[in-house]
């Protein structure tokens, strides 16, 4: 039992050793070649502290790059009416912004209630249509929350209404607890802007920041930067809208 135990742990090890390999000889660059990026979030929050370094890398290589919160978080403060908390959460993601040097845009549903139907599909299309982006990211569909999953198939919709007009990437959110089943095909080193991205983040006071950070975001950050052989890094999920390259067409 022992050996037959260690040689399934030596082969985990060269499985994983094999999957880490091919994670950062394989991946394709995500960053350098856009000119617009959205990077399109449920909440106020969900972008900056989930894919906010690829936002600081983006803007590094002067990509525009706008911020686009579905909700206003309207329900994301206890003991805060609906009212109160959109304000105080609405002027919290206009200084991360500000921060993050992106341009924000915050849409029309309500947090904890986000619905997906033909007007909600068209509202996402017109955002994404008037934005005209060549690369768009947004929440990987698989999640608990279901604004995150709403989101998802709302951007998802878009993409294929605006006939595949923009690189489409889902990026995970709080893995394990939130995002599921995520498997990555593409990385972007955040290494040099990784505290940037955690000070800018500060900005989210009402959702106890520091908690969601040094619990969730950090330690994916590194995983992922583990994953990259690099300090941090944040993963990502690329739609696929190719030839087959199986059947060669």
């Amino acid at each position: 039992m022992t050996n037959l135990r260690t040689i399934a742990i030596a082969a985990l090890c060269i499985v994983m050793s094999m999957a880490a390999t091919y994670s950062a000889d394989a991946q394709e660059n995500a960053t350098g070649k856009y000119k617009k990026a959205l990077f399109i979030g449920a909440h106020p929050d969900d972008n900056e502290a989930s894919v906010g370094g690829t936002m600081l890398k983006l803007r590094q290589q002067g990509c525009e790059v706008v911020c686009v919160d579905l909700t206003h978080g309207e329900a994301g403060i206890e003991g805060k009416t609906h009212q109160e908390a959109a304000a105080i959460r609405t002027r919290e993601a206009q200084a991360a912004a500000r921060d993050f040097d992106v341009k924000l845009v915050m849409m029309t549903q309500i947090d904890g209630n986000t619905e997906v139907n033909k007007a909600r599909y068209d509202e996402m299309k017109a955002v994404i249509a008037t934005e005209k982006p060549d690369v768009v990211f947004t929440h990987w569909p698989i999640d608990s929350h279901r604004d995150h999953r709403a989101c998802s198939m709302l951007v998802y919709d878009a993409w294929r209404q605006l006939d595949h007009s923009f690189d489409l990437y889902y990026y995970e959110t709080m893995t394990g607890l939130q995002t599921m089943g995520f498997m990555p095909d593409t990385y972007v080193d955040i290494s040099d802007v990784v505290d940037k991205k955690y000070e800018a983040c500060q900005h989210h006071v009402s959702q106890n920041i520091n908690n969601s950070i040094n619990n969730w975001h950090k330690p994916v950050d590194t995983m992922r930067g583990h994953e990259f052989h690099c300090k941090a890094a944040e993963a990502f999920k690329k739609q696929i809208w190719d030839k087959s390259e199986i059947m060669g067409q």
